[in-house]
């Protein structure tokens, strides 16, 4: 009798760890599904949202300009930030807000991408921080599932601020 429940309960514990180790590796390497909060990067994703965030983009360094991404926030790497890629490493981006008078531009560094939100009066993003590293990315969000009247995949930017370079027509 013992022995019986104790190979129930061995199989059992088996059994969740394989299947807790399948699915770490599916929200690890393939995806995971994200509540976005806060008002940075309406009117794209609003409060309470979800979305689906890919892994593969980032693994194989495909991340574009335009791309909104998940990353880990730089001051706590415990919270996790939902921002729209604006420039690439070697970019030339606009650090000034749009209403600005005189505009200022920086060069984005080797190994650093700048995010901005789509919120531009709201949001805070590499204009008060600066650029970030790519390793800070945990994902590319490819689609938005929930509410369900707005399922499907993300609109470009409506800030326009996205600046395409020769090289990215080509």
């Amino acid at each position: 009798m013992f022995r019986s429940v104790l190979g129930k309960t061995f199989g059992f514990v088996g059994y969740t760890v394989q299947y807790g180790c399948i699915a770490h590796c599916a929200f690890e390497y393939i995806g995971e599904f994200v509540v976005c909060s806060g008002p940075s990067m309406e009117p794209t994703i609003v409060n309470h949202d979800i979305v689906f965030c890919e892994r593969m983009t980032r693994q194989l360094y495909k991340i574009q300009k335009g791309d909104i991404v998940i990353a880990k926030s730089p001051f706590d790497p415990n919270m996790n930030i939902c921002k729209r890629v604006i420039g690439l490493e070697g970019d030339k981006v606009c650090t000034s807000s749009p209403s600005d008078l005189f505009k200022a531009h920086t060069y984005v560094p080797k190994g650093q991408v700048w995010l901005e939100g789509d919120n531009l009066r709201n949001s805070n993003d590499s204009r008060s921080y600066g650029p970030i590293p790519y390793a800070l990315i945990r994902g590319r969000v490819c689609l938005k599932l929930w509410p369900p009247h707005s399922v499907g995949t993300l609109s470009e930017s409506p800030t326009r601020r996205i600046i395409k370079t020769q090289s990215d027509s080509d």
